[in-house]
């Protein structure tokens, strides 16, 4: 029956298939090596599969369009011009090619956020240095390269091959025959593409079928799910929206409304007499659910476990939007990054803000990174919003051992600052300084002995324990180990120069590191808000009690509590709440940002509570993540489900209006 068919079509449905199988065994390597579907029924996994190959179909049937096209079009000429079986070698090579990068990009991303590939990577592009330089120190780049030019050439010689086989079954059908064969042809890959019986052709959405978001990963096709999620890119402030909502952010935050203003000034009677220094320690890709403090069962940090027992913790703290670029922007402007596609740092519009660093009045202020500041247009959020500040990166230490592509590692990097703190310390000048760590963070670069530091080697921990404890690899869980080193070795080093008992030191991740699904916090890995809580610790044993805040907060309640703690008058232009604050009642909230159901999502945490809306399809649902199962109660509490929805649209327009409507030039 198929010999019968003619040769281009046949040229046509053998590429098709081939293409198809190609793409198919990509999702078997996602299945074996990436997805972590443990947990997963087995029907949801067929049913993820079964969705999958359908995106596939569609791919393969996009990819093969215009080959196709060119084919039906010039049909038995197809085989006797010698232009066409260039045209069709060098395009087969290229569509491979393309696709091969598609997904092994997709599988180095999903390893990272535990997401597949989508339009807000291209963030990476805009550092090419640096995101080259963390491929090239985390993969194996050389052998790649090398492998894709083998691949290639395999290719080119395989399609070369198929032409010249298909050549040689030549016959001739009549008119009428072709004509069937060519719109046959077309409505098939036409079908392809659309691939739904229904009055909606196949989308992205449908992927989003389960309430185990690795099931829906599972399910997406990578390549497709990038083009789709352009349609995600970040709009400018709607103000219709925002006055409709800015009442209720005027009663969350005691604003005036009578008038659109955020300004609030905060006054003490008793200030202190003396100015305590601040350090704000960013730990590199720190959640609750790797520290032992939280009941992770492996040891992993017994420095910051100690910290707590000894500091203002507050155990329901989020940041905004995973990314490490994203949480310097909100914790600096005190403004949520919200951003679709790229980082809120990378927006020239947006990075000129009315900022609480800049009103440390009488500090020296300073912003310590063992690589350049030029990442993320950091430098920009920095040097634009505060005034004299000293920027200590890559070329401003005296001795610099570059240990990966983000520069000095911790170690060095706390060694130095403590150098120049020490030199401010016996100036008698009190000093804000912001330090940023980088080793808790792929390629997960330790040395092999650092003082009392040693790697734990790959068989020191069973892999029952390893799982158990959502860890990775070892090397993830040695690189929190260092860290939690030298956090330690940094606070001896500030006793020994002499300004710890004067200082306040505020420690915060700027989001969890990326682990498997275990029994921690289970309902936040699979509602995908397990990357934005986050440990928040203000240690100032000399200054101030410990104790434990279990209200909710987010990252832009940073600088208003610590202010706040220091009794230091301020005006806040922003969003951030003071959470030290005892003379209010009313229940505060985590604002966060993130993918759900495969679109940007606002979400919204007080107590146990977590209610999100999807931006695009404006999907919601209202979860309490202490239950033992997940079950959506936004019918059975609609009048809370109310409540929470203004509260977040009202963080999440009046966000959108501060970019805008917050810069210095409006004093």
């Amino acid at each position: 029956m198929f010999s019968k068919v003619p040769n281009y079509i046949r040229y046509i449905f053998v590429n098709y298939f081939l293409l198809l199988l190609f793409s198919i065994i990509f999702r078997g390597i996602f299945y074996f090596f990436f997805a972590s579907l443990d947990s997963a029924d087995s029907s949801e996994i067929q049913r993820a599969f079964v969705l999958g190959v359908r995106f596939d179909m569609k791919l393969t049937s996009i990819c093969l369009f215009p080959l196709a096209l060119s084919i039906l079009i010039a049909n038995t000429k197809f085989f006797t011009k010698l232009f066409f079986k260039r045209f069709a070698s060098f395009y087969l090579l290229i569509v491979y090619l393309v696709l091969t990068l598609f997904y092994l990009f997709d599988f180095g991303y999903f390893d990272y956020l535990s997401i597949r590939l989508d339009a807000a990577s291209l963030r990476f592009l805009e550092d090419l240095k640096i995101s080259t330089q963390v491929l090239w120190e985390s993969y194996p780049i050389l052998k790649g390269v090398l492998g894709l030019l083998l691949f290639g050439y395999l290719i080119f010689k395989g399609s070369k091959l198929l032409y010249s086989k298909c050549k040689e079954d030549l016959f001739i059908v009549s008119k009428k025959l072709k004509a069937v064969y060519f719109i046959g042809t077309f409505l098939l890959l036409s079908f392809g593409i659309y691939n739904s019986f229904s009055h909606y052709p196949l989308r992205w959405s449908e992927a989003f079928f389960s309430k185990n978001n690795a099931v829906n990963q599972f399910a997406l096709n990578p390549v497709l799910y990038f083009f789709d999620s352009f349609a995600f890119r970040s709009e400018g402030v709607n103000m219709n929206e925002f006055k409709k909502y800015y009442p209720v952010i005027a009663e969350e935050l005691g604003l005036p409304k009578n008038k659109i203003s955020f300004e609030r000034k905060v006054f003490f009677n008793d200030t202190l007499k003396n100015k305590p220094n601040v350090i704000f320690v960013m730990l590199e890709s720190v959640g609750v659910k790797p520290l032992s403090f939280y009941g992770n069962p492996i040891n992993s940090s017994p420095n910051i476990d100690a910290l707590h027992k000894n500091s203002i913790s507050f155990p329901n703290f989020y940041v905004h939007k995973s990314g490490t670029a994203a949480s310097v922007f909100s914790s600096v402007t005190g403004l949520p990054d919200i951003d679709d596609v790229n980082t809120a740092s990378r927006n020239p519009m947006i990075i000129d803000q009315r900022i609480l660093f800049d009103q440390f009045n009488g500090y020296e202020k300073l912003y310590f990174l063992g690589g350049s500041a030029n990442w993320a247009n950091i430098r920009g959020i920095f040097q634009s919003n505060i005034k004299d500040l000293k920027i200590f990166e890559e070329g401003s230490y005296d001795t610099e051992n570059r240990a990966d592509v983000w520069g000095i590692d911790d170690y060095e990097l706390f060694a130095a600052s403590d150098q120049e703190l020490k030199k401010l310390h016996e100036q008698k000048k009190p000093f804000a300084a912001y330090i940023q760590t980088a080793s808790n963070h792929i390629p997960f670069t330790v040395p092999e002995k650092k003082e009392t530091f040693t790697p734990l080697s790959e068989d020191a921990i069973t892999s029952d324990l390893l799982e158990k404890s959502g860890f990775k690899s070892v090397a993830q869980l040695n690189a929190l180990r260092y860290l939690d080193f030298n956090i330690g070795r940094f606070l001896e080093r500030t006793k020994e120069s002499g300004y710890y008992n004067n200082t306040v030191f505020v420690f915060f991740g700027d989001h969890n590191t990326m682990m498997n699904r275990n029994d921690q916090y289970t309902n936040e890995y699979d509602l995908n808000i397990n990357l934005q809580h986050v440990p928040l610790l203000i240690h100032a044993p000399k200054i101030t009690a410990p104790k434990v805040i279990s209200k909710n907060g987010k990252l832009i309640d940073m600088f208003p509590t610590v202010m706040s703690l220091l009794k230091m008058n301020y005006t806040n232009y922003t969003l951030g709440s003071n959470l030290l604050d005892t003379t209010s009642h009313k229940k505060t909230a985590s604002f966060v940002y993130l993918k759900m159901n495969g679109e940007p999502t606002v979400g919204l945490l007080q107590d146990s509570l977590y209610y999100y809306k999807t931006n695009v399809s404006k999907t919601k649902g209202l979860y309490n993540l202490k239950s033992e199962n997940l079950e959506d109660l936004k019918k059975k509490y609609p009048k809370k489900t109310l409540e929470m929805d203004s509260l977040l649209s009202a963080y999440y327009h009046s966000t959108k209006y501060l970019y805008f409507n917050n810069k210095k030039s409006i004093e």
